[in-house]
């Protein structure tokens, strides 16, 4: 919890899903290895430290058309293997959340900004893949619906 005078702080992590995260999945990339030891010992801090974690996934719904088909091969549908969480950061504990995401921010058409205010959440902390797209576009839109914004630069990368 905040000590007085302290924001209160959410970690947000961002598609820590097997598609980015596992060897031989569709968006893998070598590099992503390096974010995994500093998004364990963030998850075990928030948790540690009573935090709220949102686990915010990127998840489609089979059998419908999506418009990020007309851009990006289909991915990431619900129930799917590429888009469960990665070993070790499946959502445990009663200050854990999990916010489906059909678009790169975590904020967009979702009610992310409404349950973290509702929390009073001042400060979110924003971390997992990829930097340039998802972190990119969630960060900027938490900073949009007034949340202060921290990107640990070791816990997130992109290729």
């Amino acid at each position: 919890m905040a000590e007085a005078g302290e924001p209160s702080t959410a970690l947000i992590l961002v598609d820590v899903i097997n598609s980015f995260f596992r060897e031989g999945m569709p968006n893998f990339y070598p590099q992503v290895v390096e974010t995994l030891e500093p998004l364990r010992l963030l998850l075990a801090k928030a948790r540690k430290e009573g935090r709220i974690v949102v686990h915010a996934v990127e998840r489609h719904y089979p059998g419908f058309d999506d418009y990020e088909w007309r851009k990006l091969p289909r991915h990431h549908f619900i129930g799917d293997d590429d888009a469960a969480f990665f070993p070790g950061f499946e959502p445990g504990g009663t200050r854990e959340i999990v916010c489906d995401k059909r678009r790169y921010s975590a904020f967009f058409a979702t009610d992310l900004a409404l349950f973290l205010n509702e929390q009073k959440i001042e400060r979110v902390v924003i971390a997992g893949v990829k930097t340039n797209v998802c972190i990119r576009a969630t960060a900027q839109d938490a900073f949009a619906n007034g949340f202060e914004v921290f990107v640990p630069r070791e816990a997130t990368n992109s290729n």
